[in-house]
């Protein structure tokens, strides 16, 4: 019953949050991630949120920079994507954009250019397997018993038929302390299963994604 006030009241009112994420795999960080959420659409009037991310890969090189824009309507569906990829090996624009039950991505890299349409009905995300933030919005169609999201994945030009479900307050571990997070599933995909927890006002906190031995957790105080 929390976890779904908060979600309702997620969709019902403007939300807005920043913060940064640690990326670590099997304990040892590899990326950060800076995200914004913000009430409104840039250059469109009416209710909705902006959810801006930038996910910097530098243990390695190349440097790698993951930079999506995503624009969100009040029903929580993906208006709109403006997605940078910064890699020298090969730089890509992603654009996206929703139109009568088709969103529908434009790939554009040195050597070529690609378009795809990918189904959605009214449970649909934006999601990326290296871009964390992103996880907040399909964790909004939560509720006690599980239901089916389309996630349109625009890097893989690809879409998962993914199940989410909320579980409600339960015990974790957040940045090596206990903590009590309203615990929410997304199932199905390559990942398999990813765990994303939210605070009681639905901010992000922490994702597990145990198939790849990932843990993403916010940096206290952000």
């Amino acid at each position: 019953m929390i976890l779904a006030c908060v979600v309702l009241a997620a969709l019902q009112g403007p939300v807005s949050d920043r913060g940064t994420l640690i990326v670590r795999q099997d304990t040892v960080e590899i990326a950060r991630e800076r995200f914004q959420l913000t009430p409104g659409r840039s250059g469109v009037p009416g209710p909705g949120w902006t959810l801006e991310s930038s996910v910097r890969y530098d243990r390695s090189r190349p440097v790698v920079v993951l930079a999506p824009i995503v624009q969100i309507g009040q029903d929580s569906m993906p208006v709109a994507l403006q997605y940078e990829v910064e890699d020298p090996r090969e730089p890509v624009r992603i654009r996206g954009e929703i139109g009568r039950g088709r969103f529908t991505v434009r790939f554009l890299a040195r050597a070529a250019e690609r378009a795809r349409e990918f189904a959605c009905d009214r449970r649909t995300a934006v999601l990326d397997d290296s871009v964390f933030a992103l996880y907040l919005v399909a964790a909004w169609y939560a509720r006690s018993e599980p239901g089916a999201v389309t996630a349109v994945m625009p890097r893989g030009l690809r879409s998962d038929a993914l199940t989410v479900r909320a579980h409600g307050p339960a015990a974790t571990v957040l940045n090596r302390e206990p903590a009590t997070l309203n615990h929410i599933t997304l199932a199905g995909g390559p990942n398999g299963v990813v765990d994303v927890w939210l605070d009681a006002s639905g901010r992000l906190m922490k994702i597990d994604i145990p198939s790849r031995r990932l843990t993403v957790e916010r940096v206290p105080g952000g």
